[in-house]
């Protein structure tokens, strides 16, 4: 059951958010390309397939190590600092974001970015406001000393 709850809502949510938002952009702005491939368009293909991986594999990573989903209703049970979880806190979202950049980057579309922009504000807001303090509350001093090793956006290597 979880497994499914987990692929609906990677599905709809990030689905909704990187791919039928942006859509929506470039056809609200006039600015639905036609189809070039160059360098740039394979950098930012490339980007984009590394944020959806990030995705899928938080995603998973809920389910099989978490023992929960995505979905803040069915939290994971247990505390998660391995896979990506070790190089930064919000992997699910860096890899939306890292979506929405390459797309801005493929469409040429500052509005996209601006969106991309937009939408880590807001992620940020939840993180901080919501979701660290829930962790805090559930996991204590583990969750603490986890803060202090791995940064909250951009990856890098950990702490040991």
């Amino acid at each position: 059951m979880k497994a499914l709850v987990t692929v609906i809502a990677t599905i709809l949510v990030p689905g909704t958010g990187v791919f039928l938002v942006p859509y929506w952009i470039l056809q609200a702005t006039g600015s639905l390309p036609s189809p070039r491939v160059g360098f740039i368009e394979v950098v930012s293909i490339a980007l984009a397939l590394v944020g959806a991986g990030m995705v899928l594999w938080v995603s998973e990573t809920f389910v099989v190590r978490g023992g929960g989903t995505p979905v803040p209703i069915y939290p994971p049970r247990d505390f998660i600092t391995e896979g990506l979880y070790r190089f930064v806190r919000n992997p699910m979202y860096f890899g939306a974001l890292l979506i929405l950049f390459a797309e801005s980057i493929f469409f040429r579309s500052a509005w996209i970015l601006l969106y991309a922009g937009m939408l880590w504000l807001a992620f940020h807001a939840f993180a901080v406001l919501l979701e660290e303090p829930q962790l805090e509350r559930r996991f204590g001093g583990a969750y603490l000393d986890y803060k202090t090793r791995t940064p909250r956006w951009l990856p890098r290597r950990p702490r040991e």
